[in-house]
């Protein structure tokens, strides 16, 4: 341990990596005893493998028993940390990567970061992409702009509407797109759906959109900032292969994985100069169209290249349970347990068993699948927010079977 711990001081870090390995070593010396007593066999020599690696002990091999109650907040300021270094490290990337790794690196990601359910929502808005707003239903308009509802049923609506950004929270926003939604319409009309968006086209919908906000004089007689992240998400939707969407979580962390300064939450300037411009200096934004066989179906190659922009989300860590929170597994878990009997329900609540015991019982099945019993932990996690062994399996199977 006392390796890995150190081993970045041999590494050729750059000055945001180094930032961040000596933030890192504040929370460290706070609980070192405890990470000394973990064994670790694996020592990478790269940031990205360190930070994994290290963030795998914090989350999964440290004795939390041994733990102090103070110790705990030093812990999970280490895991957020190391989760950051993640992100920037695999954003770092993509600034040097061809095509081939680029594309791998998001296959290989598919099961934590449900490709396929967002390859259906970005199917599914490939249907509507050419119907105006102001003439979408109620479940369409949300889905475009990144809302999920209990309105959106589960056996039409195969995916959760807010892969890539929601704006569930982006109140103003969800009213004018209500109220409004044919100056939006209008906003976007200047984006076109074919061939490079221009500097000039952009700024057209950029000074439709603001004018929205500006009109909005409800609260404010000067009317609203015009918030970027929604915007970026109806670009993204609109032309998912020029833009990325945004949420203002995320902002801070494409920043540094991308070497640009920090947007602020209405610069829609820097979006597009500095982070716009700088995806398409990358290999892998200039790669051109995958060949496709007529007589075969659209390969997950082609899906993706045609997002190619808005992929970039990929890049972002995510832990197994990123899946397994998709509103539309919610939503259908919501649905099913309806059906469930106060019976099962009593007897789960009466149950004495740990969440371990529960589930290293249901795991013993020796017909379950490997990556099924590879998962041991993210099926307690979700036992112990209250969910039913099996149906969290039932779950998996439907995610990654």
């Amino acid at each position: 341990m006392r390796k890995l711990l150190s081993s970045p001081v041999n590494m050729a870090l750059s000055d945001a990596e180094n930032a961040i390995y000596q933030n890192a070593l504040k929370y460290i010396a706070e609980i070192s005893l405890n990470l000394m007593a973990v064994k670790v066999t694996e020592h990478p020599d790269d940031f990205l493998g360190w930070s994994n690696t290290l963030l795998d002990v914090c989350r999964n091999k440290i004795n939390f028993d041994l733990l102090e109650p103070e110790q705990f907040k030093p812990l999970k300021k280490l895991e957020d940390i190391l989760i950051s270094a993640v992100s920037i490290s695999q954003l770092k990337m993509t600034r040097i990567a061809p095509w081939p790794i680029y594309v791998d690196f998001i296959k290989h990601q598919a099961d934590i970061h449900a490709l396929d359910e967002r390859l259906r929502l970005l199917e599914y808005i490939s249907t509507i992409r050419n119907i105006p707003l102001a003439q979408m239903s109620d479940t369409q308009r949300l889905a475009f702009s990144g809302k999920h509802t209990s309105m959106h049923e589960p056996s039409v609506f195969t995916f959760d509407v807010e892969w890539f950004a929601g704006t569930k929270g982006a109140k103003i926003f969800q009213t004018l797109l209500e109220q409004q939604p044919e100056k939006f319409d209008e906003a976007l009309s200047h984006i076109p759906l074919e061939g490079d968006v221009t500097p000039a086209q952009y700024q057209a919908f950029i000074n439709s959109y603001r004018d929205i906000f500006t009109s909005y004089a409800v609260d404010k007689p000067s009317g609203e900032k015009a918030p970027l992240a929604p915007a970026t998400r109806l670009l993204a939707m609109r032309r998912p292969d020029q833009f990325i969407a945004l949420t203002n979580s995320k902002i801070d962390t494409l920043c540094q994985g991308l070497s640009i300064a920090k947007l602020s939450a209405n610069d829609f300037d820097g979006y597009w100069q500095d982070m716009i411009g700088t995806i398409r200096t990358s290999a892998w934004w200039h790669q051109a169209e995958p060949e496709l066989a007529i007589e075969l179906e659209e390969s997950i190659e082609h899906k993706v290249w045609r997002a190619r922009a808005l992929f970039i989300d990929v890049f972002l860590y995510a832990d197994e349970n990123l899946a397994l929170n998709s509103n539309y597994l919610r939503l259908l878990d919501k649905r099913s347990k309806k059906n469930t009997t106060s019976t099962k329900t009593i007897t789960r609540i009466k149950s004495k068993q740990t969440a371990e015991m529960i589930v290293d019982k249901a795991l013993a099945d020796e017909s379950l699948p490997e990556y099924i019993q590879g998962k041991r932990e993210s099926i307690i996690n979700e036992v112990k927010n209250g969910k039913s062994v099996e149906h969290v399996i039932g779950l998996m199977r439907a995610i990654f079977g």
